[in-house]
């Protein structure tokens, strides 16, 4: 399982290991990480699981399709670069390590 970074808005982080084939957000809520709500449950609906990713795994993620990028107007101040919504990543083998960061809030 890879292990992925969780960073809270204050500094805080939470490392953990997600199983491969779970997205980013449901890795956050099955351990019980703060500062991702996942109102929507990983529909791509709504913008409560928006983090921004450290520069050096932006290049390394899946390009984000259409939905995400809409989704992501409604984020708190979005990041054109590395913001994305969790529930849109899937957790691969070749994730290990990855962090991310949350926002000051999720709306």
């Amino acid at each position: 399982m890879p292990n992925i970074t969780y960073i809270e808005h204050n500094g805080t982080e939470h490392t953990v290991d997600v199983a491969v084939g779970l997205t980013v957000m449901e890795g956050a809520v099955n351990n019980n990480i703060p500062g991702i709500d996942a109102d929507c449950g990983g529909a791509c609906a709504c913008s409560t699981c928006h983090v921004y990713v450290d520069p050096s795994w932006v290049g390394k993620l899946p390009a984000k399709e259409d939905m995400e990028m809409d989704m992501l107007d409604f984020a708190f101040e979005p990041d054109e670069i590395r913001s994305r919504l969790t529930c849109q990543v899937k957790v691969t083998p070749e994730l290990e390590g990855l962090v991310v960061q949350m926002p000051e809030k999720q709306i």
